[in-house]
Protein backbone atom coordinates (compact mmCIF):
# COMPACT_ATOMS: atom_id res chain seq x y z
CA UNK A 1 0.00 0.00 0.00
CA UNK A 2 1.37 3.43 -0.98
CA UNK A 3 2.04 5.84 1.87
CA UNK A 4 2.25 9.59 1.37
CA UNK A 5 3.15 12.18 3.98
CA UNK A 6 2.94 15.94 4.08
CA UNK A 7 2.22 19.00 6.13
CA UNK A 8 2.34 22.73 6.39
CA UNK A 9 5.31 24.97 5.76
CA UNK A 10 6.29 25.43 9.41
CA UNK A 11 5.82 21.79 10.48
CA UNK A 12 3.11 22.42 13.07
CA UNK A 13 0.73 20.16 11.13
CA UNK A 14 1.62 16.84 9.51
CA UNK A 15 -0.49 14.11 7.89
CA UNK A 16 -0.27 10.64 6.38
CA UNK A 17 -2.36 9.13 3.57
CA UNK A 18 -2.30 5.44 2.63
CA UNK A 19 -3.69 3.85 -0.50
CA UNK A 20 -4.17 5.03 -4.04
CA UNK A 21 -5.65 8.33 -5.01
CA UNK A 22 -6.99 8.32 -8.53
CA UNK A 23 -8.26 11.86 -8.38
CA UNK A 24 -5.98 14.86 -8.42
CA UNK A 25 -7.42 18.04 -9.86
CA UNK A 26 -6.98 21.73 -10.37
CA UNK A 27 -9.81 24.05 -9.41
CA UNK A 28 -10.04 27.48 -11.02
CA UNK A 29 -13.15 28.72 -9.17
CA UNK A 30 -12.83 32.12 -7.54
CA UNK A 31 -13.29 30.65 -4.06
CA UNK A 32 -10.30 28.33 -4.56
CA UNK A 33 -8.25 31.14 -6.08
CA UNK A 34 -8.77 33.21 -2.93
CA UNK A 35 -8.28 30.27 -0.54
CA UNK A 36 -4.90 29.46 -2.09
CA UNK A 37 -3.90 33.03 -2.95
CA UNK A 38 -3.10 31.72 -6.43
CA UNK A 39 -4.43 31.43 -9.97
CA UNK A 40 -5.85 27.97 -9.15
CA UNK A 41 -5.88 25.32 -6.43
CA UNK A 42 -4.23 21.91 -6.99
CA UNK A 43 -6.05 19.31 -4.88
CA UNK A 44 -5.77 15.56 -4.18
CA UNK A 45 -8.86 13.65 -3.10
CA UNK A 46 -8.23 11.43 -0.08
CA UNK A 47 -11.79 10.03 0.00
CA UNK A 48 -10.68 6.48 -0.80
CA UNK A 49 -7.47 6.60 1.20
CA UNK A 50 -6.70 5.98 4.86
CA UNK A 51 -5.97 9.48 6.11
CA UNK A 52 -4.74 10.70 9.49
CA UNK A 53 -3.38 13.87 11.02
CA UNK A 54 -0.08 12.94 12.69
CA UNK A 55 0.86 16.29 14.23
CA UNK A 56 -1.12 19.36 15.22
CA UNK A 57 -4.63 20.51 14.43
CA UNK A 58 -5.69 22.53 11.45
CA UNK A 59 -7.81 25.62 11.75
CA UNK A 60 -11.05 25.64 9.77
CA UNK A 61 -12.65 28.40 7.73
CA UNK A 62 -16.19 27.76 6.53
CA UNK A 63 -15.96 29.24 3.03
CA UNK A 64 -19.58 28.43 2.16
CA UNK A 65 -22.61 26.70 3.59
CA UNK A 66 -21.27 23.36 2.28
CA UNK A 67 -17.49 23.70 2.22
CA UNK A 68 -14.84 24.12 4.90
CA UNK A 69 -11.18 24.78 4.30
CA UNK A 70 -8.39 23.72 6.61
CA UNK A 71 -5.17 25.64 7.05
CA UNK A 72 -2.27 25.97 9.48
CA UNK A 73 -3.03 28.61 12.09
CA UNK A 74 0.69 29.27 12.58
CA UNK A 75 2.05 29.70 9.05
CA UNK A 76 -1.17 29.96 7.01
CA UNK A 77 -0.49 27.07 4.62
CA UNK A 78 -3.72 26.01 2.85
CA UNK A 79 -4.31 22.32 3.62
CA UNK A 80 -7.80 21.04 2.85
CA UNK A 81 -11.02 21.41 0.94
CA UNK A 82 -13.75 19.62 2.92
CA UNK A 83 -17.19 19.01 1.39
CA UNK A 84 -20.06 16.60 2.09
CA UNK A 85 -18.64 14.10 -0.43
CA UNK A 86 -15.18 13.99 1.19
CA UNK A 87 -11.92 15.79 1.68
CA UNK A 88 -9.19 16.88 -0.71
CA UNK A 89 -5.72 17.93 0.41
CA UNK A 90 -3.60 20.67 -1.17
CA UNK A 91 -1.24 18.90 -3.59
CA UNK A 92 1.65 21.18 -2.62
CA UNK A 93 1.30 20.18 1.04
CA UNK A 94 2.38 16.63 0.22
CA UNK A 95 6.10 15.94 0.65
CA UNK A 96 6.14 14.71 -2.95
CA UNK A 97 3.51 16.68 -4.87
CA UNK A 98 4.78 15.24 -8.16
CA UNK A 99 3.17 11.92 -7.12
CA UNK A 100 -0.24 13.43 -7.91
CA UNK A 101 -0.51 14.67 -11.50
CA UNK A 102 -3.91 16.29 -12.05
CA UNK A 103 -6.38 14.52 -14.31
CA UNK A 104 -9.14 17.16 -14.50
CA UNK A 105 -9.75 20.90 -14.13
CA UNK A 106 -12.81 22.22 -12.32
CA UNK A 107 -14.35 25.69 -12.24
CA UNK A 108 -13.05 26.59 -15.68
CA UNK A 109 -15.61 29.40 -15.96
CA UNK A 110 -13.29 31.39 -13.68
CA UNK A 111 -10.02 30.24 -15.24
CA UNK A 112 -7.72 33.19 -15.87
CA UNK A 113 -6.89 33.26 -19.58
CA UNK A 114 -3.11 33.43 -19.29
CA UNK A 115 -2.93 30.25 -17.19
CA UNK A 116 -3.03 28.22 -20.41
CA UNK A 117 0.15 29.98 -21.54
CA UNK A 118 2.31 29.77 -18.41
CA UNK A 119 4.43 27.02 -19.98
CA UNK A 120 5.39 29.48 -22.73
CA UNK A 121 7.09 31.90 -20.32
CA UNK A 122 10.88 31.91 -20.17
CA UNK A 123 12.24 30.03 -17.17
CA UNK A 124 15.30 30.60 -15.02
CA UNK A 125 16.79 28.57 -12.18
CA UNK A 126 16.86 30.41 -8.84
CA UNK A 127 20.67 30.50 -8.73
CA UNK A 128 20.79 32.12 -12.19
CA UNK A 129 19.67 35.46 -10.72
CA UNK A 130 23.06 37.14 -10.28
CA UNK A 131 21.55 40.16 -8.51
CA UNK A 132 20.05 37.91 -5.83
CA UNK A 133 23.25 35.91 -5.23
CA UNK A 134 24.12 37.48 -1.84
CA UNK A 135 20.48 37.25 -0.70
CA UNK A 136 20.31 33.57 -1.67
CA UNK A 137 23.64 32.85 0.01
CA UNK A 138 22.47 34.37 3.33
CA UNK A 139 18.98 32.86 3.43
CA UNK A 140 18.28 30.37 6.23
CA UNK A 141 15.07 28.41 5.71
CA UNK A 142 12.65 27.83 8.57
CA UNK A 143 10.54 25.61 6.34
CA UNK A 144 9.89 22.08 7.59
CA UNK A 145 11.73 19.48 5.49
CA UNK A 146 9.81 17.28 3.07
CA UNK A 147 9.71 14.28 5.40
CA UNK A 148 8.40 13.41 8.85
CA UNK A 149 10.50 14.47 11.83
CA UNK A 150 10.17 13.26 15.44
CA UNK A 151 10.09 16.81 16.79
CA UNK A 152 9.01 20.20 15.62
CA UNK A 153 12.06 22.00 14.16
CA UNK A 154 13.30 24.39 16.82
CA UNK A 155 13.71 27.41 14.54
CA UNK A 156 10.31 27.21 12.87
CA UNK A 157 7.96 28.12 15.71
CA UNK A 158 7.99 31.59 17.29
Amino acid sequence: MNTYTGGCQCGAIRFRARGLSHHASICHCRMCQKAFGAYYAPLVSVRQMEFEWTRGERKIFRSSNLVSRGFCGDCGTPLTYEAPDGMAVAAGAFDDPAAFPPSIQWGIEAKIDFVDHLHELPGERTEADQEAESFLHEIVSNQHPDHDTPDWPSGAHP
